[in-house]
């Protein structure tokens, strides 16, 4: 029936063959370059990631460490006893590299309890034994150099600066911060003296304390949200599967009241128009000759309180002209566009007839969904390990007098045993920074950056083959002459195999465009937060005009690459063609039919939208009287939670994605019809060499029929 015409780029419809079963696919790889392209990226990843994963140690995110790497509170271990993470100087905590880092750049060590006392190494000194017995706890572990002085002491990072009373949160010793009539303290005191004897304010203290508590705090909360979906999981499943049931029977009365439930909106949009109007008129009417109405809105200004324009007749007078501008335009484009309207109803409606005849295809977004997951799981995992090596404490040797190894890196437990006392005796092995120093660490920001953008490639294939597979099982249906028998007994088993056999090139080709436009949004916002606050932000602003330039003219860049891939993945699924072949093919083809494409791209989102919103709004409304416990039939069975949003936000974004899958199925079924049916208009002319493939509605729509064949 179709027979490929040059190199697979094209359909031509040949003399019906009652025998035929399905469409010929004379195919063959397109776009290898970009094939091989993906498969060495995704051995990349593979390596990236084993290198993150034998680097790395996500324990260090979420429990605490000191900065010799060493858990704190370990069984079997020197720091047994010592289960509290105390920090030398919180203020460093401050530091934006704590929400990137998770580490403060400060020393740390592990301690058997928090101080509970403001006290400077200096007084501690000239105090009593007991007070320097006790400060001394505080100090590295094995320290004994009581003879140094202390500013010697402190440079040297074996002794903190000073001591702040303190309280344990997660393990970790924090400033134990206070409120008094408005008045933040801490210790019951609003300020302290430092090591040099200057007086500071606790807010300093504070300000680091926010940073960590960012992450302790999210923490707790996690494990709140975790009790609540222990209570109350098998309640969210009865809540997403309502919403499937809801997504269910809305698609089966699209099949059957497609255009019954359109032009009911319609009128419905045309009816609250009118009724804005008359409202606007009697607003206008009753201010008429009331004082202060006739203030002109120059005249009034601008004003905070927008209550003031509502008293004006000038107000109403302008939203009953722009109402009336609005219910015009619309009455016009339904009088012009009434037959463009049919079209797009009648393709709707094939849209239903196709889904039912391919149920699969309601389940398919489920794969998609896993793929994503898997990809989400990797990418998550691989940050993580990164996270966690980039908390790495670095000990560098310091000596007062030369010594051929000062500012080599040093191990603190092996250094008293190694060449370097023997040498420079006065040799220290100090703490530096956290991070690394090997070729590792370097590059790590790079490896960061490449995890992200293969996540985007990866997910916008996974998309991309998707979109394919429901395209070609979509275009069995409409070229089979008679429907369903000639269609392939698998249809989307069968499209999925020639996707991934044949067009994996072009599906990478067309991800990686949009993975390097969203890896490139990345960087500018990373450059951004980096540079911020500093001179070089005017070095930035010229990079973001010099990239974003070319896109001036496309607000919407991302979305509009979007729209073309779509495309392009329909006319790659039906011909067969290269990816830069099928968007210029695809480009063309609705160039040519612009307002037909507006038009029903318009209706199909409207309606899906407003499915959307029926289905989520519904399930959302009983989740929220159910688990608030405003049903009184079932009030006790709602179980008890510590955040009853976490259920009901849980059911209502399940529901979202539960919706969006099956209209999403719905909406590439519509798209790839609707490509197809301007191909078959355009191709064929109803002679017996070129019949129509369009449904008998389409054809008596459009007045058309298959001459010497009758319809299918």
């Amino acid at each position: 029936l179709l027979e490929a015409k040059g190199e697979g780029s094209w359909w031509t419809p040949q003399k019906y063959d009652p025998s035929f079963k399905g469409p010929i696919y004379d195919r063959s790889c397109t776009d290898i370059i970009c094939c091989i392209l993906l498969v060495l990226a995704i051995l990349g990843y593979i390596v990236v990631g084993c290198i993150a994963w034998a680097h790395g140690d996500p324990r260090k995110i979420i429990h605490p460490t000191n900065s010799q790497g060493e858990f704190c509170g370990q069984p079997g271990t020197s720091n047994e006893k010592k289960p509290f993470l105390f920090y030398f100087n919180i203020v460093k905590c401050a530091s934006p590299l704590v929400l990137l880092e998770f580490q403060c750049p400060t020393t740390q060590i592990c301690v058997s309890k928090c101080p509970d006392r403001y006290l400077t190494y200096r007084a501690a000194k000239k105090g009593s034994k007991e007070e320097l017995e006790y400060y001394t706890q505080f100090c590295v572990p094995g320290f004994n150099n009581l003879h140094m002085s202390p500013v010697d002491v402190v440079k040297n990072k074996e002794c903190p600066a000073m001591l702040t009373p303190s309280k344990p949160l997660a393990h970790r010793c924090l400033p134990a911060i206070s409120t008094q009539k408005g008045v933040v303290m801490v210790g019951n005191v609003t300020s302290f003296s430092d090591e040099q004897g200057l007086k500071k304010n606790v807010t300093e203290l504070v300000e680091g304390t926010k940073k960590v508590n960012v992450v302790l705090e999210a923490r707790q909360v996690a494990v709140k949200i975790f009790e609540d979906y222990t209570a109350s999981w098998h309640w969210i499943m009865l809540g997403l599967v309502l919403a499937m049931v809801f997504s269910l029977i809305f698609v089966v009365l699209l099949r059957f009241l497609a255009g019954v439930m359109i032009w009911v909106m319609i009128v419905l949009v045309i009816l609250v128009l009118g009724y804005g109007i008359v409202h606007c008129y009697l607003e206008y009417a009753q201010l008429r000759g009331q004082s202060g109405s006739e203030v002109s809105l120059m005249e009034l200004g601008l004003q905070p309180d927008f209550r003031l324009y509502l008293h004006l007749k000038q107000t109403w007078l302008a939203f009953m002209i722009i109402l009336c501008i609005v219910e015009v335009i619309i009455i016009l484009l339904l009088i012009f566009l009434r037959k463009r309207i049919l079209i797009a109803i009648a393709l709707l409606k094939e849209a239903s007839r196709a889904v039912g005849h391919i149920m699969m295809s309601l389940l398919f977004p489920l794969c998609t969904f896993f793929l994503v997951s898997l990809c989400i799981a990797y990418w998550a995992s691989t940050a993580v390990y990164f996270l966690s090596t980039s908390s790495e404490a670095i000990y560098k040797v310091f000596n007062e007098s030369e010594c051929a190894f000062a500012g080599q890196t040093c191990t603190p437990q092996t250094f008293n045993t190694s060449e370097i006392t023997k040498q420079c005796p006065q040799a220290r092995c100090l703490f530096a920074f956290y991070g690394g120093e090997t070729a590792y660490h370097k590059f790590l920001i790079a490896f960061q950056f490449y995890n992200l953008f293969m996540f985007f490639w990866l997910a916008n294939f996974v998309i991309a083959l998707g979109q394919v597979t429901l395209a070609g099982a979509f275009a069995s249906y409409y070229w089979a002459f008679k429907k369903p028998e000639d269609m392939p007994a698998f249809p989307l088993f069968s499209s999925f195999g020639r996707a991934l056999r044949y067009h994996t090139g072009s599906l990478a080709f067309g991800s990686l465009i949009l993975a390097i436009i969203q890896i490139i949004r990345v960087i500018l916002e990373y450059l951004d937060h980096r540079l911020k606050g500093t001179q070089e932000r005017l070095f930035l602003l010229l990079l973001t005009l010099s990239l974003c330039l070319p896109w001036a003219f496309s607000c919407r860049q991302e979305q509009f690459i979007k729209f073309l891939n779509r495309n392009a993945y329909i006319m790659i699924a039906i011909y067969g063609t290269n990816f830069c072949t099928s968007a210029r093919n695809a480009f063309s083809l609705l160039m040519r039919n612009i307002i037909r494409v507006a038009v029903l791209d318009k209706v199909t989102d409207f309606l899906l939208f407003l499915g959307k919103l029926l289905i989520v709004g519904s399930v959302g409304i009983l989740a929220f009287f159910f688990f608030t416990r405003r049903i009184q039939p079932v009030q006790d069975t709602a179980p008890p939670l510590n955040y009853y949003w976490v259920p009901i936000m849980t059911v209502i974004v399940g529901s979202y994605l539960i919706a969006h899958g099956f209209f999403s199925v719905y909406a590439m079924c519509v798209d790839t019809l609707f490509l197809c049916f301007l191909e078959d208009l355009e191709r064929n002319d109803g002679s017996t060499e070129k019949p129509y493939f369009m449904s008998t509605n389409l054809k008596k729509l459009l007045k058309k029929t298959n001459k010497g064949q009758g319809d299918a």
